[in-house]
C-alpha cells in the first residue's frame, strides 16, 4: 500500500488510504514544496527558527499553510523534540502549542495521545517517520526512527506504550511509513546493521545487504517488519515508495545536503472522542 500525494495550490503532500479511511483522524507527510522560506530552506521548511535559521515567521506560515492543507489547527501543534532515542511521550492538553508557539520542556522521538485536536508532529531529512492510530481505542501516535532509534526498537514500544495507556491493540492498528532514505542511499559501517542486530537478531538479515566493506540498510523494511512483529498486520500498514536522497525535488535529505536544509514532517490528529 502506497501513499497518495494530494497538491494544494503549491503545495504538495501524502497521505495513508488506510488513514484517510479513518472519519476522525486527519494527517499528512509533508514535502519541501509549498512554503515561503527561501535560499537553501526553500519552500516548506518546517524546522525550528532557532536551528534552522530561518525567519520565524517564514516558519510560522509554513506551519499554518501546512496544518490547514491536512485539516489541523496550527496553534495547537505538539512537535517532538528529537534526540534519536526510544523516549515515547503521553501528550496532554496541557502540551498544546509546544515546539512552535510554547518552549517544550521534554525529549522525545515519539508522541502518542488520545485527546481531540492536538495534532503531533516529527520531523525527517532521510530518517524514518511513522503515523498510527487504534480508531476503537481512539489514540494516534507519530514515530520519529533514524538507525538509532530503530536499533532500539522504537516503533514497537511505541506501540506498546500506546497498549498500555490507552488500551490500544496491535491487530487494529492502522500504521503509516512516509518517505525516508531507502537501501538504494543508504550505505553505512558495520556498526549499524551490528546495532540492529543486537535488536532484532535473525530478523534484520533481510533488510541488511553487504557491499564491499559497506553496508546497505533498509531502514523502512525494518520498521515494517519491527511493527508486524508487535502484531500489526501487514496490509494495514502503508509505505511510501519515495527515497527522501534519491528525489531532492522533493525532499531535504540531509545525506544529500548536510544541515544546509530544511525538515519534512509527519503530522496525525485525532479528532474523535477518547
Amino acid at each position: 500500500m502506497a501513499l497518495i500525494q494530494h497538491q494544494v495550490g503549491e503545495l504538495i503532500y501524502h497521505t495513508a488510504e488506510n488513514l484517510d479511511a479513518i472519519a476522525e483522524v486527519a494527517h499528512g507527510f509533508s514535502t519541501r514544496l509549498g512554503g515561503v522560506s527561501t535560499g537553501a530552506l526553500a519552500s516548506l521548511n518546517l524546522r525550528g527558527a532557532n536551528v534552522s535559521g530561518d525567519a520565524a515567521e517564514h516558519v510560522a506560515e509554513n506551519y499554518r499553510r501546512f496544518c490547514a492543507a491536512i485539516g489541523a489547527d496550527h496553534r495547537r501543534v505538539v512537535l517532538s523534540h528529537q534526540v534519536h532515542r526510544d523516549t515515547v511521550r503521553v501528550v496532554t492538553e496541557a502540551d498544546a502549542g509546544k515546539g512552535l508557539y510554547r518552549e517544550r520542556d521534554y525529549e522525545a522521538d515519539a508522541l502518542i495521545t488520545n485527546v481531540s485536536g492536538l495534532p503531533l508532529f516529527v520531523f525527517s531529512a532521510d530518517c524514518m517517520v511513522i503515523l498510527l492510530c487504534d480508531p476503537v481505542a481512539g489514540c494516534v501516535g507519530a514515530v520519529h526512527a533514524g538507525w538509532r532509534g530503530t536499533a532500539q526498537e522504537i516503533v514497537r514500544k511505541t506501540v506498546e506504550r500506546m497498549a498500555e495507556t490507552f488500551g490500544a491493540r496491535s491487530e487494529r492498528l492502522q500504521a503509516a511509513i512516509g518517505a525516508g532514505i531507502d537501501r538504494c542511499c543508504f550505505e553505512t559501517d558495520r556498526d549499524v546493521p551490528e546495532a540492529i542486530e543486537r535488536a532484532m537478531g535473525r530478523e534484520a538479515a533481510p533488510f541488511l545487504r553487504r557491499r564491499g566493506e559497506k553496508w546497505l540498510v533498509d531502514l523502512k523494511g525494518l520498521n515494517r517488519r519491527q511493527l508486524e512483529l508487535a502484531g500489526v498486520p501487514s496490509e494495514q500498514i502503508a509505505v511510501s515508495e519515495l527515497c527522501t536522497a534519491c528525489h531532492p525535488e522533493l525532499y531535504w535529505s540531509h545525506r544529500r545536503m548536510g544541515n544546509a536544509r530544511g525538515v519534512q514532517a509527519a503530522a496525525i490528529l485525532w479528532e474523535g472522542p477518547a
